[in-house]
């Protein structure tokens, strides 16, 4: 049965919009290019045949027919205000305590997500379907690119699920593919025009054309990220306002994460931070934001900023050398990685040699050659990387890169990982790997050996004279004499600081282990917390996890790093030489036997003759464990004045409470 045109046109523009969303939003299409197309022209041969039936959301107009004279000013309904910036894990620490402070015993759920180095606009929409368009401007006023916003594939012009409200604005930041601009910059050079500089500058351009026309050819893209004017919104808080304009068919910025500690946040940003090389577009930061909204309400604004959110930024350097090799060098795991060897550049006053390229993948996605000229990144403390190939100024056809079958340090096969990217040598006797541990091991942040550098260990390693930690303790005089350009001296000086190294403590050793997520810190407070290696040894991730700072990823990666078999049979070998697993900070032993020993204890509210550091530090001397959290585990909780919701739950769950006053008589 033949439908009439305006029902043909529904069905069309209906599939033609699923169809969007399935490519571009959810990585998943259903249809080849080829059926899109039919549908699509399909339905501008009816609209043609039909003009009276075309309508602003239709898929057949993104793109004007007739460019804009110019851009037209928008006010604001509520302020695209700027975001404070934070440059360290300690200042980032310091925000978080501010919030602390002004949510006094609330518990605080924390976001965290991508800063997308793009350019920043709001949208509007009116009864689902998009109105306007704006760039942020300056906060209060911005431009009218509505024409330019219709262009981004990836945006809806008519919201999809469930009713939206009678009017949205949401903002978020627009952006370019790095491969995108890869594949812009070869047409241009093909067409004798100048390349483009990066992504953000053409994307600022593009955005504000007058031409729609052009600003499509572009292929802008988009990410959610924020609500301007919520209307009828039904979410409490922003992990559910996310899942609502997915399902609107909004794009919303991936790889977002909620965390119930401020501190598993920091630990997520830092990991996160290792892996933006993969990403096909360029990020300046990271975005901690209060979830709730309603702890969002009552923390307000400055004159120039949300106080729920706050920027983890590190200063961004870009360079373009040539690529003269690439070389693969195998890590303490086992991982093989490759190097990029470039020619020397200077890059944030330092100069650049080397790059990492952290995969085969990487490699193939990035198509990255040897002789190519590629642009290399470096931010904040991160290793310069490899942020793409400017595949314009390759002049020939260059060879790609093999990645290597076998190790080339033992000539083991290698190995990928199940479902992962990294490739490793699966032999743990591989000198590559154990050259790695030793040099870590003995690092200054570590055990601090003194004389034990690369090319020693290197040596050390090569004649078969150390095959674990525990044996450089075992190591004498005669055999290092043997080693090439080694002195008396400088021998009896390792010995003494391969033997003073035994004292460094729980401390040093858990850090100098390699344990994922233990740096020094988190290694020094579980050293203070613990006292002892038997006494981490016999807590649980549960337990682990309730220690400040420390929470349930670190707490997972401790646990199983230490009862695996290796790592007891590597700490009883270490034992065995004499090395200490006492914590060298003073803090004195936990009785026996007392009123808080065995006893996880919280402290809220604001005491009177204690800080919070000093509460916690007489709780432990007296045998107790403190966490942040009141739990059905929770023995006992020490209230101060203007105890808050911690004191109404313990109330709840009958946890025995004392004040400072009654926790000094009982002690």
């Amino acid at each position: 049965m033949a439908l009439f045109p305006a029902d043909e046109i529904a069905q069309l523009r209906t599939a033609l919009r699923r169809h969007d969303r399935l490519y571009y939003v959810e990585a998943r299409p259903e249809i080849s290019d080829t059926e899109y197309d039919r549908l699509y022209q399909r339905l501008k041969q009816l609209e043609a045949e039909h003009p009276e039936l075309v309508t602003l959301d239709s898929p057949t107009q993104r793109v004007g027919d007739q460019p804009v004279d110019h851009l037209d000013p928008v006010p604001h309904l509520v302020p695209m205000l700027s975001i404070d910036n934070t440059f360290s894990v300690e200042e980032l620490h310091g925000y978080g305590d501010r919030i602390a402070r002004l949510l006094p015993d609330e518990p605080v759920e924390w976001v965290v997500e991508l800063k997308i180095d793009g350019v920043a606009i709001s949208i509007t929409y009116q009864d689902g379907v998009l109105k306007q368009a704006a760039t942020r401007g300056n906060g209060q006023v911005g431009d009218d690119i509505t024409h330019n916003a219709r262009t981004i594939r990836d945006l809806p012009l008519r919201l999809t699920g469930p009713a939206a409200p009678g009017m949205l604005e949401v903002r978020g930041e627009v952006y370019m593919p790095n491969s995108r601009l890869v594949e812009i910059n070869q047409q241009r050079m093909a067409a004798g025009e100048e390349p483009f500089a990066n992504t953000r500058n053409v994307t600022a351009g593009s955005i504000r054309l007058l031409d729609p026309a052009i600003c499509a050819e572009r292929q802008l893209q988009i990410f959610c990220h924020g609500v301007g004017t919520p209307g009828g919104l039904p979410a409490t808080d922003h992990m559910t306002f996310l899942d609502t304009l997915r399902g609107y068919g909004l794009p919303v910025t991936p790889l977002v994460e909620r965390f119930d500690r401020f501190e598993d946040a920091v630990v997520h940003c830092e990991r996160l931070v290792e892996g933006l090389h993969e990403l096909d577009f360029e990020v300046d930061g990271l975005v901690l934001k209060v979830n709730r909204f309603d702890q969002r309400d009552q923390l307000g604004n400055t004159s120039k900023s949300p106080r729920w959110v706050v920027a983890y930024k590190f200063e961004k350097y870009e360079a373009v050398t040539r690529l003269a090799d690439i070389q693969v060098q195998v890590g303490k795991t086992g991982t093989v990685t490759p190097v990029a060897l470039l020619e020397p550049v200077q890059l944030a006053g330092t100069t650049v040699r080397r790059a990492s390229l952290h995969n085969a993948d990487e490699i193939e996605r990035k198509d990255v050659r040897i002789g190519d000229e590629v642009v290399v990144e470096k931010a904040g403390k991160i290793i310069p990387h490899i942020v793409r190939v400017e595949k314009h100024r390759r002049e020939e056809e260059l060879p790609r890169f093999v990645f290597p079958t076998e190790c080339p340090e033992c000539q083991t096969s290698l190995v990928q990982d199940e479902g992962g990217v990294y490739i490793r040598c699966p032999n743990l006797a591989c000198p590559a790997q154990l050259k790695e541990r030793i040099r870590y091991y003995a690092g200054r942040n570590a055990m601090d050996i003194e004389g034990l550098g690369d090319k020693l260990v290197d040596q050390l390693v090569s004649a078969g004279l150390v095959h674990s930690f525990a044996d450089l303790y075992q190591l004498q005089l005669a055999d290092l004499l043997k080693l090439e350009r080694m002195g008396q001296k400088s021998a009896e000086n390792l010995l003494a600081a391969i033997e003073a190294s035994k004292t460094r403590g729980l401390e040093r050793l858990l850090n100098a282990l390699s344990i994922r997520h233990v740096g020094t810190r988190v290694a020094t407070v579980l050293a203070v917390h613990y006292g002892t290696l038997e006494r981490l040894l016999a807590s649980d991730v549960e337990q682990l996890s309730e220690v400040e700072e420390v929470g349930p990823i670190i707490a997972q990666s401790v646990y199983d790093f230490l009862h695996s078999p290796t790592s007891l049979q590597t700490l009883n070998d270490l034992q065995a030489a004499g090395v200490a697993s006492e914590a060298v900070t003073t803090v004195e032993a936990p009785p026996e036997v007392g009123p808080l020993v065995g006893k996880t204890v919280v402290v809220t509210g604001t005491l009177a003759r204690h800080t919070r550091d000093e509460m916690h530090a007489l709780i432990a001397r007296h045998g107790g464990r403190t966490s942040s959290s009141v739990s059905k585990k929770t023995d006992l909780l020490i209230a101060g004045e203007k105890a808050g919701s911690k004191l109404e739950k313990a109330r709840q769950l009958g946890v025995q409470v004392l004040s400072e006053d009654e926790l000094d008589a009982l002690l």
